[in-house]
């Protein structure tokens, strides 16, 4: 399909949901999304299937605290000379674009990419949602080398990261961000189709597209928006109420911290506190765990529906937070331990969220 203007527009702020609160800003990201699809050629999206053994696919995004982008606006030329220098570094030509994660920018960053070549844009990413660290990725599960990457910022200068495994292109990656001001422009996880075909979570970005359109049309027809939310997501809702309290700091390139809201309508007498690492973590009501990573955890205007970044969160917001269900290769043994939340210091077990609202 040749994505339109609507599309970018619905496929921002379904990606911002799956997006766990993290990926940056989706407003900023739709914005550039959109200038490029009218500057550009047609952004086509086609499934992973047709993607051959010996292609060559590159994923795109940006890394950083999410804050910074805030203050630090792309262009929308950056996320070219990432894909320029991994291109010159393997000595062809990216067959295909994907996404590596969804949220608000990182799902419109590759749209970017992709009208300025005029490369196809693949339907899959590496998550299904967004997490903060560079080896949180299903390729990783798979064997893929998150290294050779291509890091920039906004002034040209370029840095091409070569690592013994992912977690240490994560610190040294990290550490470069900090210095480049707290945001990067990336070209990571290049990679053949056979490894894609294997690794990828299928539909993320048309689910993202469908997310987005069932808002637009719920609202038009006067509908539950949320209750349309729920079904295309098999989501469910976590708390309502209002934000009381904000906790937020820039620790170690990442935006740490914690959201408090008081409960009113059915949750009234309540209080849930959100914990988030850039996206949001685990959720815990009147002190039991509700939620936690790798399952969705996303925080929605109660008027608007729209998601509320990390870096947007503030006092006195109504908000309803819901849960989704992750990709099943996050459920996984290996996947626990990349992305579980033992790996982020919660000394709490994953439990499926359908698994955890059955027993409340």
């Amino acid at each position: 399909m040749i994505l339109t203007t609507q599309d970018v527009k619905d496929m921002a702020v379904g990606a911002a949901i799956l997006g766990s609160g993290g990926g940056g800003d989706p407003y900023i990201g739709m914005l550039m999304a959109i200038q490029a699809i009218e500057r550009g050629k047609k952004v086509e999206l086609v499934e992973p299937d047709v993607v051959d053994d010996n292609d060559f696919v590159v994923p795109v995004a940006m890394m950083g605290t999410p804050t910074v982008l805030i203050e630090k606006i792309p262009g929308g030329d950056e996320v070219l000379w990432v894909l320029r220098s991994i291109e010159k570094y393997y000595g062809r030509e990216a067959n295909y674009i994907t996404p590596i994660e969804a949220g608000g920018v990182n799902s419109m960053i590759p749209i970017v990419a992709a009208a300025y070549t005029g490369k196809p844009l693949l339907n899959g990413d590496g998550m299904g949602r967004a997490f903060p660290e560079l080896q949180m990725v299903t390729f990783h599960l798979i064997g893929v080398k998150a290294t050779p990457m291509v890091l920039s910022d906004e002034r040209g200068n370029t840095v091409i990261l070569d690592t013994i495994d992912n977690f240490w292109a994560e610190k040294i990656a990290r550490a470069i961000t900090i210095k480049f001001g707290g945001s990067a422009y990336i070209a990571i996880y290049a990679m053949m189709g056979r490894d894609y075909r294997r690794g990828v979570v299928k539909r993320t970005p048309l689910l993202a597209l469908e997310l987005g359109k069932t808002i637009r049309e719920a609202k038009r027809r006067g509908v539950n928006v949320f209750d349309a939310i729920l079904d295309i997501t098999k989501g469910f809702t976590l708390f309502k109420g209002k934000i009381v309290d904000v906790a937020r700091f820039n620790i170690g390139g990442f935006a740490r911290g914690e959201v408090t809201i008081e409960g009113f309508d059915e949750f009234k007498n309540s209080r849930m506190i959100v914990k988030f690492q850039n996206e949001n973590l685990v959720a815990i009501k009147d002190g039991e765990v509700v939620a936690t990573t790798p399952d969705i955890i996303s925080i929605l205007d109660i008027e608007s529906a729209k998601p509320i970044t990390t870096e947007r969160l503030r006092y006195g917001l109504r908000v309803v937070v819901i849960g989704i269900p992750c990709d099943e290769k996050w459920r996984t043994e290996e996947g626990l331990k990349v992305v579980g939340p033992k790996y982020f210091g919660y000394d709490v077990d994953y439990i499926p969220i359908e698994v955890r609202m059955k027993r409340m």
